[in-house]
């Protein structure tokens, strides 16, 4: 009880240390943190099934060019498959790969998520390792698997090991969210959105969270997360 109590006021310190920054860093942002005093910016994981590294992966590889209602709706059947849960890399591969395909997975998605559990299997990639690796490192490791590009890490980061400084800059969704609190007359290229990101600094996943949340709910609700024709 002591931990968890621990743990909440750690993390409550963390987040007002965090809005400060972007208050005093972006104007855009000063006013999207005030409009929304009680957000909480991982209240739509929440929404989410329980994953590890390689659960998180196996959701965005599924919801690559995906809206989050289809990729939910892929993941409830692909979990039907497994008694309910995520499958581990080697449930995956024990099952038969057409199941999955009838579940909604494409067979290019199928062939990146059997070509990454059979490495982490093998012992070629471990969970343990890439979890101590910095995002940089885990973004050269992961997209060197076909089919793993950088949206798909970078959601990861995100879900499964909550790294706080990661911005998707390829994903639709968060360029149109720029869009429309900048009020910018053109949708941002990707660069356009790194140089935007850039004054965010240590504090881009919390940026990137409010964003969403203007563009996608009302105020004081949770945000979505990505939600359009997400890109690798």
């Amino acid at each position: 009880m002591t931990e968890h109590v621990t743990a909440d006021a750690s993390r409550a310190a963390w987040l007002r240390q965090a809005r400060s920054h972007l208050r005093d860093a972006d104007p855009v942002l000063a006013r999207l943190v005030d409009d929304r005093p009680e957000f909480d910016p991982r209240a739509w994981m929440a929404q989410l099934p329980q994953m590890d590294l390689y659960g998180a992966l196996l959701f965005q590889i599924t919801g690559q060019q995906l809206s989050v209602p289809a990729t939910r709706s892929t993941l409830s059947r692909i979990e039907s498959l497994f008694g309910g849960h995520l499958p581990s890399p080697a449930e995956l591969l024990e099952v038969d790969p057409g199941k999955l395909r009838k579940a909604g997975l494409s067979w290019r998605k199928i062939g990146t998520l059997r070509d990454l559990a059979e490495r982490l299997s093998d012992g070629r990639l471990d969970q343990k390792t890439l979890q101590r690796m910095s995002d940089d490192e885990l973004m050269t490791a992961l997209t060197a698997i076909p089919g793993i590009g950088p949206w798909t890490v970078q959601g990861a980061l995100i879900i499964a090991l909550q790294r706080e400084d990661v911005v998707l800059p390829g994903d639709l969704a968060l360029r149109k969210a720029v869009q429309s609190a900048y009020r910018l007359d053109h949708l941002p290229a990707q660069d356009e959105v790194l140089e935007i990101a850039e004054k965010w600094r240590r504090y881009r996943s919390l940026a990137t969270s409010y964003l969403f949340s203007a563009a996608f709910d009302p105020p004081h609700q949770a945000p979505a997360g990505p939600s359009e024709q997400r890109r690798d």
